[in-house]
């Protein structure tokens, strides 16, 4: 039998007013997801355990099948796995965003303008990375030498920091930058064990990047600039037992982000690279679509991750929001569905969100999210369709979220 699962990152949302007080789900034209939902099991499943926040390391790594109380360890080693940044036990892995702030002077001075630095390009992102580091070193000395701190460009805004040096963070606090939008900055700082030398770096970060030739041709050019550092998501190495050890299936993960693609590499999965596959609206769709019914070839389940909606909600953009679930429907699930019925061959497929991400406060939220599975379930009544209201209806409830695997592969 063949298993695919698609996650619409952050698809999940509560009503909104400029859609007649419906949610991003319920608004979009989905014929493809909503066909399969009257031949499937719909449900919600508690992809956030209590006490934990929501986010997709930890929601993903459910829905997985891996309970975060037992495998995660912190957001950011998960993303250094998909870069192949090697780290010993002792070192510690931090994510760094590069963010736009507002400036002193403005009516935005002090505030968390964007976790992402207005989507700043891989080529800027990179350039900025690399001179960053440099001017550490140069400032600090020996102090910061490559055996004490590395800094690995991922994709767009997102880097990889680690410190080999030996210190200490078991009891630091951070936050992540997309959980403040519009908050006042310096009151999220990191705090606790090793504070102090996450915001000297900071702070080193914010007086070299607004003099960087990188930000000033982007506030030439209208766009915001990466004045500021996030540094957050701390922890160290996972051990995880393989996906193939746990259930007996190899599988392969179609992603952008970095984050999902270390989640496959800890549990023995391939990522596809897949050319035009990025983060936002401007993904090619369609090859994804192309790229997971193609891999179905070679892998027992393939797990097409698109993040999107996760991002339009980032920023507050509910027709982008709307736009990339219709696009997910047309171009993603639709060959998808076409292609496994066309394999002769018995198959699955597992729709859903990692978290809900909204639209009206532009962050995640921990209430548990629809899901379906298409394909020898078939419970589905006429007219039911793929949105929040009509999952919940139904009363089925996976919780702890981690056994969703479970029911989706038949062992319950």
């Amino acid at each position: 039998m063949k298993h695919v699962i698609v996650i619409a990152d952050g698809a999940g949302d509560r009503p909104i007013p400029e859609l007649g007080k419906r949610t991003p789900l319920e608004a979009a034209r989905t014929p493809n997801l909503d066909a399969l939902a009257r031949e499937s099991r719909l449900g919600v499943a508690v992809t956030t355990p209590p006490g934990w926040l929501a986010g997709s390391d930890v929601c993903t790594m459910d829905l997985l099948g891996y309970d975060p109380v037992k495998y995660h360890t912190g957001r950011a080693p998960l993303e250094a796995a998909a870069l192949g940044v090697e780290c010993e036990p002792s070192d510690w892995i931090f994510r760094l965003n590069l963010v736009t702030v507002g400036e002193p002077g403005t009516p935005d001075d002090g505030l968390m303008l964007d976790h992402s630095a207005g989507a700043i390009s891989d080529a800027e992102a990179r350039e900025l990375i690399a001179d960053l580091l440099a001017h550490w070193r140069a400032a600090r000395g020996p102090t910061l030498g490559p055996d004490q701190l590395t800094l690995t460009h991922g994709v767009s805004y997102r880097s990889i920091l680690v410190d080999r040096s030996g210190q200490i963070y078991r009891g630091l606090k951070t936050v992540p930058p997309h959980e403040i939008p519009r908050e006042p900055w310096a009151k999220h700082v990191p705090q606790g064990e090793g504070a102090t030398k996450l915001v000297e770096l900071t702070d080193m970060a914010r007086q070299f990047l607004a003099r960087h030739p990188v930000n000033l041709a982007r506030t030439r050019g209208g766009k915001r600039a990466a004045n500021m550092i996030w540094i957050w998501g701390q922890g160290t190495k996972p051990v995880m037992p393989s996906f193939h050890e746990r259930f007996g299936r190899h599988g392969a993960m179609i992603t952008a982000v970095d984050l999902l693609a270390g989640i496959a590499r800890l549990i023995g999965w391939d990522r596809l690279q897949v050319p035009g596959v990025t983060s936002y609206h401007d993904n090619d769709y369609a090859a994804q679509g192309r790229a997971t019914v193609a891999a179905l070839g070679s892998y027992d389940i393939v797990c097409c991750h698109v993040e999107a909606p996760d991002e339009a909600s980032h920023q507050a953009d509910w027709k982008t929001k709307l736009a990339a679930i219709e696009a997910i429907d047309e171009k993603v699930v639709g060959p998808i569905r076409r292609g496994l019925g066309q394999s002769g061959q018995p198959w699955r497929m597992l729709v859903l969100p990692d978290h809900y991400s909204l639209v009206s406060t532009r962050k995640h939220d921990a209430t548990p999210v629809p899901f379906m599975i298409a394909g020898g379930m078939r419970d589905g009544k006429p007219g039911v369709r793929f949105t929040e209201q009509h999952a919940q209806a139904t009363g089925y409830r996976i919780d702890p979220g981690h056994i969703l695997m479970d029911a989706f592969l038949g062992s319950t």
